[in-house]
């Protein structure tokens, strides 16, 4: 799973990215320069912790996320739309943290002059809008071009691929997003090689100053919204853990950012967890919500999605309640599922296959 930090120049993109990976990159007051700082963090999930404890494991792996601090947007996508590396960098995240600020600094000025967040969050959304429709406007003349030649591919899968990109070409006339569409199995196979913007999932995160109330902000249908206090979860983050628990409670946080962050990414990715475990390894995996007991297997290895056989199932809560697995065997609760079984948030999974 792979999250851009994106924003305008001075929103606190680095402090944000800090801050989730208890890193401590500087700081630029630079604007408009491309870069890009990752970090792979391990994802926070008490389960594992109580897994783990359990099975007592050589090894305990949990699920990573990729963070990229993406430096080089500045609201001024030209008639030519976002180019190069930095559109390269965009394309390959799953979702996006757009940060906006909100906090007043008189030593720190606002690009655009002042501080005003919703206008900010408008400015982004209109920046990655106007480099979709300018890609697909380009492909729209590619398949009329296709279409007058009558040779190469099929005409049915061209003419159906001119009826999506049409579609979707009214949709950002409208200034609406792509992922307000909804679109089959086939169309979203079509799409899947062009990495547009606006049909990516976005968490947006006000910056805060320290003592700052939250501010009110429309970010549009199906955005997710977590206020942050950018500095101070920052200094939290590089603080040792009993201080940081210290401080955390002096601020009344109960959770730190890095998990507040995560759970809500789960949620605009679509994503979940189950578990492996066993006295070799206590494993935690992501897979999309919906995700088949083979298409989990897959996620494990492929050649265990190839030769699957059944998965042997039992939910994290039964396998705690009742203290192990002979325990939940006995009761009932470990269960035998086939290739039709939907893996649920939290199982625990073992898969049967043969090659």
């Amino acid at each position: 799973m792979r999250l851009g930090i994106i924003g305008l120049p001075q929103s606190g993109k680095t402090t944000i990215f800090n801050a989730l990976t208890r890193g401590n990159q500087p700081i630029s007051m630079g604007g408009g320069r491309f870069e890009v700082h990752t970090s792979v963090v391990d994802v926070p999930d008490p389960r594992v912790d109580r897994l783990s404890a359990m099975f007592r494991p050589k090894k305990t792996t949990y699920t990573k996320v990729t963070f990229a601090d993406i430096a080089g947007l500045d609201g001024s996508t030209g008639q030519s739309g976002i180019s190069g590396q930095l559109l390269n960098q965009l394309t390959q995240m799953d979702g996006f943290i757009l940060v906006v600020r909100a906090f007043p600094d008189d030593n720190i000025p606002h690009p655009a002059g002042s501080v005003n967040p919703q206008r900010d969050t408008e400015t982004m959304a209109e920046e990655f809008l106007l480099n979709d429709l300018i890609a697909v406007e380009r492909k729209l003349e590619r398949l009329e071009e296709e279409k007058k030649k009558g040779a190469g591919r099929d005409k049915g899968l061209v003419q159906r691929e001119k009826d999506l990109f049409d579609k979707l070409h009214a949709q950002l006339s409208e200034n609406q997003p792509l992922r307000y569409l909804t679109l089959n199995a086939e169309e979203e196979k079509i799409l899947a090689g062009f990495g547009f913007l606006s049909l990516k999932p976005i968490l947006l995160v006000p910056n805060l100053a320290e003592d700052q109330a939250e501010v009110s902000l429309d970010p549009g249908a199906g955005v997710e919204t977590l206020p942050l206090r950018g500095k101070l979860e920052m200094e939290i983050a590089q603080l040792p853990a009993d201080e940081a628990e210290m401080f955390m409670a002096e601020y009344g946080l109960e959770e730190s950012s890095l998990s507040r962050m995560i759970h809500m990414a789960y949620q605009i990715l679509g994503v979940q967890s189950f578990f492996t475990v066993g006295e070799d390894e206590v494993r935690a995996w992501t897979v999309p919500i919906g995700a088949t007991a083979p298409e989990a297997a897959g996620a494990i290895h492929s050649d265990l999605q190839k030769g699957f056989i059944r998965a042997e199932v039992v939910s994290y809560e039964d396998l705690i309640t009742l203290g192990g697995m002979a325990e939940a065997r006995a009761k009932g609760k470990l269960h035998v599922e086939g290739k039709e079984y939907i893996v649920k948030d939290g199982d625990i999974v073992h898969i049967r296959f043969n090659l």
